[in-house]
Order: structure tokens, then sequence, then C-alpha cells
């Protein structure tokens, strides 16, 4: 059984006046400790297919089934990172990082023990009394992180979490959340416009046409790019070519956008 299905995913938005549908009969699968992205041209329904993976939509029609369960029933073992921090501004970084697990319940000694221990592993030790505005934006992106790992999610998504940071800073929090997702051995779904982090960062990327958005072409990453990390994989020579490949697709789904 598959971690991960969707099955004939189907969208629609509508208002008083019209109806647009974003997503059109998306199936796919998404196995258990692996990092997939969904990748496409603007306006393609890759947030909105996100969203209904966590449940926060439900879907016009089709499926969403995480190891087996419906996404409703399944609600707490799902996590959400995304572009913005949204750290509250007037909770210190530890009050931050523990709010998820002190809401669900389950803070206890031991668990505040590890979270913090996540906190100087992501290199913020001595953080844990600041307060948000008092830290970088990479900084803060890695409190978020950890405070999403801190509920032990089995499916974190991650909604353009880089996309407002500098590049040398998005290019270290890729292998820093890489390497960290790799030894919790978590399963990520992201979504990104970036052709690049898509590559350094997955197993599979997920190409999806413009709206109404399908499934137009799946990616298989090298193992020999798998095996390495993203800033790695930038450097290594199957990183053009197959950058050059889905460059192509995305100007032939949308020639005038790219």
């Amino acid at each position: 059984m598959d971690f991960l299905t969707l099955t004939g995913i189907h969208h629609t938005y509508f208002t008083k006046t019209s109806a647009v549908t974003a997503l059109n009969d998306i199936s796919l699968d998404v196995r258990e400790g692996e990092f997939v992205s969904f990748l496409g041209p603007s306006g393609c329904g890759k947030t909105t297919l996100l969203s209904i993976i966590a449940g926060l939509i439900d879907p016009s029609d089709g499926q969403v089934k995480l190891e087996g369960k419906t996404v409703k029933q399944a609600s707490n073992q799902t996590g959400y990172m995304l572009q913005q921090d949204y750290l509250f501004p007037w909770k210190t970084i530890e009050e931050n990082i523990l709010l998820g697990l002190k809401i669900s319940g389950t803070l206890n000694a031991q668990k505040k023990e590890e979270v913090l221990a996540l906190l100087e592993q992501m290199g913020l030790e001595n953080v844990g009394k600041l307060y948000p505005k008092q830290l970088s934006g990479g900084m803060r992106q890695r409190v978020a992180l950890v405070r999403t790992l801190a509920t032990e999610p089995k499916l974190l998504m991650l909604d353009e979490p880089f996309s407002a940071l500098d590049y040398l800073t998005k290019l270290k929090l890729e292998n820093l959340v890489s390497n960290t997702l790799k030894t919790f051995e978590k399963t990520a779904i992201l979504v990104t416009h970036d052709i690049g982090e898509a590559i350094a960062m997955s197993d599979r990327i997920f190409l999806l046409s413009p709206r109404p958005g399908r499934l137009h072409q799946v990616f298989l990453i090298p193992e020999e790019l798998r095996n390495i990390s993203p800033f790695e994989v930038r450097n290594h020579p199957l990183y053009n070519e197959l950058f050059q490949s889905i460059w192509k697709e995305l100007e032939y789904l949308e020639p005038e956008e790219y």
C-alpha cells in the first residue's frame, strides 16, 4: 500500500458569477520516506493541491488517503511549512516551537528537551528566550521547521518555504532541510516555482500543466543525485541535463511565460 494516494482529484472554485476549475483528474502516489515536488506554471493549482492533501480544502471530486485513512482522519499526522514563518511575535522562540505540543496536550519534560535539542541541531542554540524580531529570515525559517517537526508529523508539506530568502541562505536551508528530513525519515512534498530547487531536493518531480492543473509528466531524479546533498546536486553534470529537460517541458506548456 502506498503511503499517500491521490485518486481523481478535481477542484473548482465557485463565486456568485463564475466557476474556475483549478485541478482536473489528478492521480498520483507518494511512497513513505520519499521527497517529491509539485512544479508548474503560475496558477496551475500547486498550492490548491497541497491544501487538499493537508485537508484544508475538500476537493470537488476525488479522494486523498494517507496510510489508508482520509486526510481528515489523519490530520494530526501532517505538518505544514509556508513561505512566511508565521511565528507569533509576542511569544519567545521556545514558546513558539512548543506551541503545537501544548495545544495537542502532549507537551511534557521529555518532549520539551527533545525539541530544544533539535533547535540546537539547527544551529540555533541560545535563541530560545529571544523573540522572532530578533532573528534573521533564515533563522526564523529554521525555527518554523523545528516547530513543524516538534509534533512528529508523518507527512511534511512545504509551500515555497525558501522563496523569500536571499540565494545563499536559500542554498544553506535546502541542505539543512534535506539532511534533517532524511535523518528523521520524513515523507515530504515541496511546492516550488524553482526548477533547480526541485531537482536538488527531490526523489521525483510532478510537473503540472496550466489551469486547470493536470499531471503532465513525472521526472524521476537519478539515484546519483538522490544520494548527495542539494548543494552537490547543483554541481553535478546530470543537473544541467535534467534542468534543460524540465525547462523545455515548461516552455511547451506555457511558451509565453518561460
